[in-house]
């Protein structure tokens, strides 16, 4: 590969960062191009399950003393996952069998989204900021990237990292679809430092699952944060001195998340709703829950409440590869109801700086290595995209009879330990947590045109 080689990524999210890390630790020329004017506008989000997969991904791509910090601010593992009725009866349980390796690397971790892209973002010199991606142009094997102020970019192969609403998607593959599966969740969190004694017990130890009649869905979720403030990772992260946010989630707390089709919220606008109204319609919808549930709902921080749609990226069919290609939510985004995105993310990202690094280095010819990395991509991330939206289906089933089959499958496995364990060993592999009980919706697959024209004026 022609010196000087030079990466653009359009998005600074998880992914993006991860496959910039491993890109400058193997010596790759790359700048990335964020929408975001600073470092400190996405401080916020909930935690984020990194599996031994995302794990071993994480590894590869960070230098050594990044990982060690990832590590440290790594809330305890959750080795506990319990499914329950809305009146906290027991259907399931898997406690302390989860954790599946002792790998020191290759293991389960709890982590912030916030300090995670803290981590990821320290060392980066060549970030750009306030950059607002517009459209780009392909000339003799380079690509330009064009934003909104202006500016432009070139360089030999672009990336596009800027999430569901991928900018880059819509001009690459204008007819690939994200949808609204008209489901929204509404959640919020307690700060366990201030509300730990008025919280039902089995729900401070682990993650708990409800799927409830009349079609609404309950995660519950501990973060339980063990290593303390970490005053510092070097880089460039003077940055982020003095906003009060730096690593601000080292304080534990539990999440919860109720979920349904949009309408049974009884809301106008649940996504425009404010925290009063949200919390509202959480405690309407859970009055004849067990109070443990119901507690939950008062007891959130109401700065924390949030409502999230629910959408899902369509299945597409393989297109013919270029210096032009797509990583994580941007290409597959998913429902959170496997809890395995950003695991995806990041494997996409380490297996896309290995087909980089090895043109780079003049090992594989550029576009072959690009379409390898398609080719698997496509696979294994609209397969989580399948599954993450079964298990939405399967949480907000309407269906009595669906809801009773699903309960009594959890039961008859709770009550038969070789075939727990079997599920638990799955479990632990891959954090699946929603059975396969219930049909989900099929999605149609697509083809989809190779290349688009340029938006006018690009």
């Amino acid at each position: 590969m022609p010196e000087p080689f030079h990466v653009l990524i359009i998005g600074g999210g998880i992914g993006g960062l991860t496959l910039a890390q491993g890109l400058k630790r193997a010596g790759v020329s790359t700048a990335i191009y964020e929408r975001d004017r600073t470092l400190t506008d996405r401080l916020q989000g909930y935690r984020v399950h990194i599996s031994p997969t995302g794990s071993l991904a994480l590894h590869e791509c960070l230098p050594p003393h990044l990982f060690e910090v990832f590590d440290r601010t790594c809330g305890a593992p959750t080795s506990v996952v319990r499914f329950f009725t809305e009146q906290m009866r027991l259907l399931l349980a898997f406690d302390g069998d989860l954790v599946a390796t002792t790998d020191p690397v290759a293991r389960h971790r709890s982590a912030s989204r916030i300090t995670l892209r803290q981590v990821l973002l320290a060392d980066l010199d060549n970030l750009h900021f306030g950059k607002t991606f517009q459209c780009y142009q392909e000339h003799g094997g380079r690509t330009t990237a064009y934003f909104e102020d202006g500016t432009s970019v070139e360089g030999d192969v672009l990336v596009a990292a800027d999430g569901g609403g991928s900018r880059v998607r819509r001009q690459f593959l204008p007819d690939a679809q994200r949808v609204d599966t008209g489901v929204v969740g509404i959640a919020g969190k307690i700060f366990l430092d201030t509300a730990r004694d008025r919280i039902a017990r089995p729900l401070l130890e682990g993650i708990s699952l409800v799927a409830a009649r009349g079609g609404f869905g309950l995660f519950v979720a501990v973060q339980e944060m063990t290593g303390g403030v970490i005053s510092g990772i070097g880089g460039n992260e003077p940055a982020l001195a003095g906003t009060g946010n730096l690593y601000e989630n080292m304080r534990s707390y539990l999440m919860w998340a109720l979920s349904a089709k949009r309408q049974k919220f009884g809301l106008v606008d649940v996504e425009q709703a404010d925290s009063a109204a949200l919390v509202a319609a959480a405690a309407r919808i859970m009055a004849g829950w067990s109070r443990g549930f119901r507690d939950l709902v008062g007891l959130a921080d109401p700065t924390t409440i949030s409502c999230l749609p629910i959408r899902t990226s369509v299945p597409i069919a393989p297109w013919r590869t270029g210096r032009i290609t797509l990583l994580g939510d941007a290409i597959h985004s998913m429902t959170p109801y496997r809890g395995i995105g950003a695991n995806v993310a990041i494997k996409d990202a380490a297996r896309l700086k290995r087909a980089l690094v090895a043109a780079h280095r003049g090992e594989r010819d550029l576009v072959e290595a690009i379409g390898d990395y398609e080719a698997g991509m496509l696979g294994y991330g609209f397969r989580a995209v399948r599954n993450s939206l079964k298990a939405m289906h399967q949480t907000v089933t309407d269906s009595v009879s669906a809801l009773m089959f699903s309960r009594l499958t959890l039961r008859a496995i709770n009550a038969l330990p070789p075939v727990k364990r079997m599920m638990a060993k799955r479990l632990g592999e891959e954090w699946i947590i929603t059975p396969t009980v219930a049909p989900a919706a099929p999605l149609n697959c697509r083809r989809f045109p190779w290349r688009a024209a340029p938006p006018a004026g690009c």
